[in-house]
């Protein structure tokens, strides 16, 4: 510690999440399909209502897709789709 009380020190904490939202959206669409749920309004519907019983508990998506805040999952999405469109073509 830095005997210099003049100075703000600054401190950076990591993500906790170990794997990244992106990964984590996959994981959840996987285990959607597999158990024959349509994944894209299973999504939706946990990010509009927070409700956790839209993702299915197979292959530990509920846990996982708890552990991003939805914010962050609404972010991600949008990123991907910007990312995926040619915004520089008229309509």
């Amino acid at each position: 510690m830095n005997g210099d009380l003049s100075n703000t020190q600054y401190f950076k904490v990591e993500s906790e999440n170990s794997v990244g939202v992106k990964e984590i959206i996959h994981t959840v669409y996987d285990a959607l399909t597999e158990k024959g749920y349509n994944p894209v309004n299973q999504i939706v519907g946990y990010i509009m209502s927070g409700d956790p019983t839209f993702i299915t508990s197979h292959n530990n998506a509920r846990s996982l897709i708890m552990k991003v805040e939805r914010d962050e999952l609404v972010e991600e999405l949008l990123r991907e789709y910007i990312a995926g469109e040619s915004w520089n073509a008229k309509s």
